[in-house]
C-alpha cells in the first residue's frame, strides 16, 4: 500500500513531479522566437512597401517620358516628384535613371528599404518600367 501511495504522489505532482517554474522556462524559449517572427513580418512589409513606391515612381516616369515630344529627363523629373511626394523614410537614398533608344523609354528607380534593426542597412531595391515612345506617323507609311 505504501508503494502505491508513493507512485500516486509522484504521478500526481508530488515531490518528484513538481513542475513549478516550467512556464518561465517555456516563455524564455518561445518569446524570442515569436519576437523574431514579428520583426521579420514587419521588415518584409516595409521592404514590399518600398518596392511598390519605387515601381510607382518608375511607372509614372515612363508615362511622362512616353508623351509626344517628351524626353527621358521629363520622365526622371516626374519620378523624382513622385518619390518626393510618397517615399518619405520608406525608400532611402533613392536614385532615378532614365534612357531612351528612340523607340522605347526606360526609367529605373533604386533605393534602400528602411531597416528595423539599428545599424544594419535595409535591402536594396531596384524597379524599372519601360514603354514605347509616342510618335505621330502618317497613314500609309
Amino acid at each position: 500500500m505504501r508503494h502505491r501511495a508513493r507512485i500516486r504522489a509522484w504521478w500526481c505532482g508530488g515531490r518528484w513531479g513538481d513542475d513549478r517554474g516550467d512556464a518561465a522556462i517555456q516563455m524564455a524559449i518561445v518569446y524570442p522566437v515569436v519576437l523574431l517572427a514579428a520583426i521579420a513580418v514587419i521588415q518584409a512589409s516595409m521592404w514590399y512597401y518600398a518596392r511598390q513606391i519605387a515601381l510607382t515612381a518608375a511607372r509614372e516616369g515612363v508615362t511622362a517620358a512616353r508623351a509626344y515630344q517628351a524626353s527621358p529627363a521629363d520622365g526622371a523629373a516626374r519620378a523624382h516628384e513622385v518619390l518626393g511626394r510618397t517615399a518619405g523614410d520608406s525608400l532611402r537614398s533613392a536614385s532615378v535613371t532614365a534612357g531612351s533608344t528612340g523607340e522605347r523609354v526606360r526609367v529605373q528607380v533604386s533605393g534602400t528599404a528602411q531597416s528595423m534593426i539599428p545599424g544594419i542597412d535595409g535591402l536594396t531595391i531596384t524597379q524599372s518600367a519601360s514603354g514605347p515612345v509616342e510618335r505621330w506617323t502618317v497613314p500609309g507609311e
